[in-house]
């Protein structure tokens, strides 16, 4: 397999601020600005808190672990790339072509939605014609140059870190009684709310797995910066700068909101069930805004959802392409799609992309939208199982770093609490799987078509690796086998390069 350095032909164009919003802003989406009410009304104030906590406990060893690697040997599709070193050929190829699916289908998903979001400004408008507007705009901006992506996601997320800052802001003076209206609630912020009725914590522990579920696909996106490290310059510094820097804001952003949620909406206000992007107005951060007394909040946080919507697709659109592109470098898909455009964009891969996440949207203008909600399901599960990748992939990395004889202080950026780290991030990830639809099992009857639409995602990974597998004959890599010493001579090439650039090798604290 080729190594994804300066001469393989991507270019070296994000900057350490493209690559921490990339993961700001495939994260911090609908998620939180939507299904963050549903939350607080399932489990409580307090069990949504300790679950954001839990999961983002979980998202942090994965970073950790993913920015170890990725910042040692940065290449663009890094969990396919990964996959394939570190573990099996055949576990990679299926990580690849299920992380690619995962991204393609999203897209379609994020058209659909956008369409929704405009239909509040202008309802006589056809949706298809927002969702056919938006995706050229998506397309071009992955066509040109990995900047005018890097750029975009940039200034989408900015919009959206912005609204939150100003979200945490309000509702800490609506806390402490600055701005707070008594005509739009009947109870007061503060802690009477946040302990209302059954709170903090309601429904127990069924309650709080489930919510757990929720929270885990509302960080998914964080992972994005594993596919941007071939693209970014000088990964040894950009890439440990960038994980150290997001997860905390993130973290913040969330934590923060959900406190501030629990804090001034109770847990059994019907509005905060509603987290479908047709009613905006039942955004928790919409009735903040108002019962601050904000009469543009619905507009507003409508045009910060789209933003939302328009940047995932756009994430999206960047991860399938490279992923596909990847993959085609080291003989798994077509190696048409392998192909670089004089700018450096693979191209065809963002055609091939395009065109399915196209055929996926046009799926749910149907009457019967059966096949779209397929789609939709078997892509849930797949954000999880490349989680589950990048922890195994780590664990066995630094296993053969260490086994082959490599000093832990030449790597650029080295993850703490190995192997602690990865194997909580695994076992939790795993649960959180095979739990996502326990109750179809525990019901007086069986909802086998609920089972079967939650799961399609395992059995199709477990297909695509076992048939590759089969086919190949590929096996587990040893870990004396695993190639590292071609990355390793190209990290010490790269320091020398630039002068020297640590002192010491930067550990995450």
């Amino acid at each position: 397999m080729e190594n994804n350095r300066e001469g393989e032909g991507l270019r070296r164009s994000l900057q350490a601020r493209h690559l921490s919003m990339i993961a700001i802003g495939g994260s911090i989406g609908t998620g939180l600005f939507l299904a963050s009410g549903a939350t607080v009304a399932t489990s409580g104030p307090g069990g949504a808190l300790l679950s954001y906590a839990l999961i983002g406990l979980m998202v942090y060893f994965l970073m950790t672990s993913l920015g170890e690697m990725a910042a040692f040997m940065p290449v663009s599709g890094s969990f396919q790339v990964y996959g394939s070193r570190f573990v099996d050929h055949s576990f990679g190829f299926a990580q690849g072509w299920n992380y690619w699916y995962n991204w393609a289908v999203t897209i379609a998903v994020e058209l659909a939605a956008a369409s929704i979001v405009m239909h509040y400004w202008f309802p006589h408008v056809p949706g298809v014609v927002w969702s056919a507007l938006f995706l050229a705009i998506i397309f071009a901006l992955n066509y040109f140059s990995v900047k005018g992506f890097g750029e975009a996601e940039f200034w989408c997320s900015m919009l959206k870190v912005i609204t939150i800052i100003a979200f945490i802001i309000i509702g800490f003076m609506m806390i402490w009684g600055i701005m707070f209206h008594p005509d739009n609630s009947r109870y007061a912020p503060g802690l009477k709310v946040f302990m209302h009725g059954d709170g903090p914590f309601v429904g127990g522990m069924a309650a709080f797995v489930s919510v757990s579920m929720i929270v885990g696909f509302s960080f998914q996106g964080t992972e994005l910066i594993g596919v941007a490290a071939g693209e970014s310059s000088h990964p040894a510094k950009t890439i440990p700068r960038a994980v150290k820097q997001i997860f905390w804001r993130i973290l913040m952003f969330y934590m923060l909101s959900i406190l501030i949620i629990g804090c001034i909406l109770p847990y059994n206000d019907p509005m905060l069930l509603k987290n479908d992007v047709q009613d905006v107005g039942a955004s928790p951060f919409t009735l903040v805004f108002s019962r601050a007394g904000l009469a543009l909040s619905a507009s507003l946080m409508n045009a910060v959802i789209l933003s939302a919507i328009l940047s995932a697709g756009n994430s999206g659109m960047y991860a399938s392409t490279r992923m596909l592109y990847a993959m085609a470098k080291n003989k798994m898909a077509p190696a048409w799609f392998g192909q670089l455009s004089g700018s450096g964009v693979p191209r065809n891969a963002l055609y091939a992309t395009t065109v399915i996440a196209g055929l996926c949207f046009l799926t749910s203008l149907f009457e019967s939208n059966a096949v779209y909600l397929w789609l939709l399901n078997s892509s849930g599960m797949t954000g999880f199982i490349a989680w589950l990748g990048i922890a195994i992939c780590h664990y066995r990395f630094r296993r053969a770093y260490v086994k082959q004889g490599y000093d832990l202080a030449d790597l650029p950026y080295k993850a703490r609490w190995f192997p602690l780290g990865p194997l909580f991030a695994f076992a939790l990830c795993m649960l959180i799987m095979l739990g996502q639809n326990y109750a179809a099992f525990t019901s007086a009857k069986v909802d086998w078509n609920g089972i079967v639409a939650t799961y399609i995602g395992i059995p199709l990974f477990l297909l695509l690796w076992l048939g590759y597998k089969w086919k190949h004959g590929s096996k587990l890599i040893a870990l004396d086998k695993i190639a590292l010493a071609e990355a390793h001579a190209q990290l010490k090439r790269d320091e020398r390069a630039d002068g020297g650039w640590r002192s010491k090798p930067p550990a995450d604290h």
